[in-house]
């Protein structure tokens, strides 16, 4: 008797479903611009989203700038995981194999938005620096900065060996005119007023809310950093 595919197969395999994991691969989207995307009806897209939360490959939370409103995100550690145990599944030799890194044809530049520039996007922008090396350029700013980094972003920092302790909050006004190739907005009220930029750049959202744990906040964004890196280092190993 044959047996079962692997739950990841069986959610993942259907068009549908596939096209709304791909779309949210670039980042965290609300249901209408889902939609949009996969060109089919809300009530449609809205049953297979709900399939794939049962199935534990997408989450949702309530837009900080729009309560009624939700963005979705792909958890990309448990597809990842998933991806690895269908592998095996199906012959112990298939798990997947890291690729050779390969030096970018340039620098890249990336720029971190949130509305205060005190905890999250300087949070964002400090582990992806730590973890590029070197090979990435990036910054933050914020719409409405605050007067200093908030204490607890400072703390959540030194959990992962960084100090950010000399560095204050910039307006975003003070980067609107340089070159970026991708701007990561990681809070719901900044992408609101997020301004077009030069040379345009990958925009993509990271739907954070307003940090309760800072230690928590860290890890959520140390996790989305770690699966960006390989596209912008192509072949960049996502080591934990």
């Amino acid at each position: 008797m044959a047996s079962e595919p692997p739950a990841f197969v069986r959610l993942a395999a259907h068009p549908l479903r596939w096209s709304l994991l791909t779309a949210l691969a670039g980042g965290d989207l609300r249901v209408r611009e889902l939609v949009e995307r996969v060109g089919e009806p809300q009530n449609l897209v809205s049953y297979h989203l709900r399939l794939l939360r049962g199935g534990g490959l997408v989450t949702a939370a309530r837009s900080s700038f729009d309560g009624r409103d939700s963005y979705y995100h792909l958890d990309l550690d448990r597809c990842a995981g998933a991806l690895a145990e269908t592998g095996a599944t199906l012959h112990p030799t298939l798990r997947p194999a890291p690729r050779p890194e390969v030096p970018p044809p340039g620098p890249v530049a990336v720029l971190f938005l949130c509305t205060g520039n005190s905890a999250r996007s300087p949070i964002a922008e400090a582990l992806l620096r730590r973890r590029a090396a070197g090979g990435v350029t990036v910054t933050s700013a914020g719409s409405h900065p605050k007067a200093a980094l908030h204490p607890g972003a400072v703390r959540a920092l030194e959990e992962f060996g960084i100090d950010v302790r000399g560095q204050r909050p910039r307006h975003l006004d003070t980067v609107a005119g340089q070159r970026f190739d991708h701007v990561i907005t990681v809070c719901d009220k900044v992408r609101e007023v997020c301004p077009e930029f030069p040379h345009h750049p990958r925009r993509r959202h990271w739907s954070i809310p307003e940090p309760g744990s800072f230690s928590e906040t860290a890890a959520e964004l140390d996790t989305r950093v770690r699966h960006l890196l390989p596209e912008l280092v192509p072949g960049k190993e996502v080591r934990p």
